[in-house]
C-alpha cells in the first residue's frame, strides 16, 4: 500500500505535517506551562503522541467505509462505559468530576472516544436515511443519536465534551442537506428547554450558573468562579506583542493561572509568545481545518466521507473556538481542551486518530483497494 503511486497522491501530507509540527509545539508548551513540578507531563505527552500516531496510522491504513458494519456495536459499547462512569463506582474522580476508568496506569476517557464514536455512528445513520433529511422526523432521530451519549457526558460532569458532541451532530447534519430553518427550530425548542431546566433548578449545577452568568456579565465573582478566565486573561495581556520570552512566563509558572497545562494552556502561549505567537498558534490551526474542509469538498461523491470528514472538521474547530475564546474571556468556561496542544492521553489519543480517520477519507474516498 505505502508503495502504491495513488496512494502517495492521494495521501494528505500537508495534514500529517500542520498535525505534528502543533503536537511538537504542544510538547514544548506543556513543558513550559508544568515547569518547575512535578509530573514530567511533558514527557508523558510525547508516549500519548506515539500511542496516538499508532492509532493514526490504523485509521489510515483501514478503509473508513468497514466502520459502517462496526458502528452499532461501537455505539452501545460507548453506552456502557459512560453509564459505568455515571452510574457505578468503577470511575476515577478529579476536581469533583468522574470521567476516567482505570485500565491500570492508563486512566481511560470514555466521553473523549464518543466524539469518534458519535461521528462514525452518525455518518452510518444519515448515509442510510439521505433521503429524508430534508424531514424534521429524520433530523429529530439524528439528535437523538447524539443526545444519548451527549447527556451521559453532561451528567458526569462535562459539559465541554457534550457541546463538541452537539458540534459534531450541527456540522454533520448541515452538511447532509438538513433545512436550515429546521435546524432553527431545533435551536429554538433547545433554548426554551434550557430556560425551563435552569428556572427550576434541575440544571445546569451551581457552578456551570456561575461561569455562565459571569460570562455574561450578570454576576462578578474574579477570586471564585470567575478567577480561571481572570488570571488566563492577565497572563495573556501580560505577553504583549511578542511576550516575554520561551520559559520565562511569571503568571503561569508562578501558579496563578488553573490547569495551566490542560485546559488553559493557550495563556501560557500568550504570555510567553506575545500576541504574535497567538496569531501563530491560531494560523497553524486555520490551516489544519482548511486542510480538512479541503477533504470535505473533494469527498463530494463519497456520502460516507464527507459526513465522517465534516464531523472531525466540526469537532476539531470547535474545539479550537471554544478553548481560544474562554481563555481570552469571549467564550463561557467549559473544560474544552485546546487540541494536540493541551496535556491528555485521551484527547491526544483521539485527536490522532481523527485525523487518521480524514486521511483515511482522502485516500479510500472512491473505494479503490490498494
Amino acid at each position: 500500500m505505502m508503495g502504491d503511486p495513488r496512494f502517495r497522491k492521494r495521501l494528505e501530507l500537508p495534514l500529517l505535517i500542520l498535525t505534528y509540527l502543533i503536537a511538537a509545539i504542544g510538547v514544548m508548551i506543556v513543558f513550559s506551562a508544568s515547569y518547575g513540578q512535578q509530573g514530567g507531563f511533558h514527557k508523558k505527552q510525547i508516549i500519548w503522541i506515539a500511542i496516538g500516531t499508532v492509532g493514526l496510522i490504523a485509521a489510515v491504513w483501514i478503509d473508513f467505509h468497514n466502520y459502517g458494519r462496526f458502528a452499532k456495536h461501537l455505539y452501545i459499547v460507548n453506552l456502557l462505559a459512560l453509564a459505568i462512569v455515571g452510574f457505578t463506582h468503577f470511575h476515577s474522580a478529579k476536581n469533583g468530576a468522574a470521567r476516567w476508568i482505570g485500565i491500570g496506569p492508563f486512566q481511560y476517557q470514555p466521553s473523549e472516544f464518543a466524539k469518534i464514536i458519535v461521528i462514525l455512528s452518525l455518518a452510518t445513520f444519515l448515509k442510510k436515511n439521505i433521503a429524508t433529511i430534508k424531514k424534521p422526523l429524520t433530523l429529530v432521530t439524528s439528535l437523538a443519536l447524539v443526545a444519548v451519549p451527549a447527556w451521559l457526558v453532561i451528567k458526569q460532569p462535562d459539559l465541554g465534551t457534550g457541546l463538541v458532541l452537539f458540534a459534531i451532530w450541527s456540522g454533520m447534519v448541515f452538511v447532509a442537506g438538513a433545512e436550515l430553518k429546521h435546524l432553527l427550530a431545533l435551536l429554538g425548542a433547545g433554548a426554551v428547554m434550557f430556560s425551563l431546566l435552569w428556572y427550576t433548578g434541575i440544571w445546569p449545577k451551581p457552578f456551570q450558573r456561575q461561569r455562565l452568568l459571569i460570562f455574561l456579565g450578570l454576576r462578578e465573582d474574579p477570586k471564585k468562579t470567575g478567577y480561571h478566565v481572570t488570571q488566563a486573561r492577565i497572563a495573556i495581556g501580560s505577553g504583549g506583542i511578542f511576550g516575554k520570552g520561551y520559559l520565562k512566563s511569571t503568571q503561569v509558572q508562578g501558579g496563578w493561572v488553573p490547569e495551566r497545562q490542560t485546559d488553559f494552556i493557550f495563556s501560557d502561549i500568550g504570555e510567553e509568545l506575545g500576541f504574535v505567537g497567538c496569531l501563530v498558534i491560531i494560523g497553524l490551526y486555520s490551516a489544519l481545518i482548511w486542510r480538512g474542509v479541503r477533504i470535505i469538498v473533494r469527498s463530494d461523491e463519497d456520502l460516507a466521507g464527507k459526513l465522517t470528514a465534516s464531523g472531525v472538521v466540526a469537532m476539531l474547530a470547535f474545539h479550537v473556538i471554544e478553548n481560544i475564546g474562554m481563555n481570552v474571556g469571549v467564550m463561557p468556561v467549559a473544560g474544552v481542551p485546546l487540541v494536540l496542544i493541551s496535556y491528555g492521553g485521551s484527547s491526544m489519543i483521539v485527536t490522532l486518530f481523527s485525523i487518521g480517520l480524514l486521511e483515511s477519507v482522502a485516500l479510500h474516498r472512491h473505494q479503490l483497494t490498494f
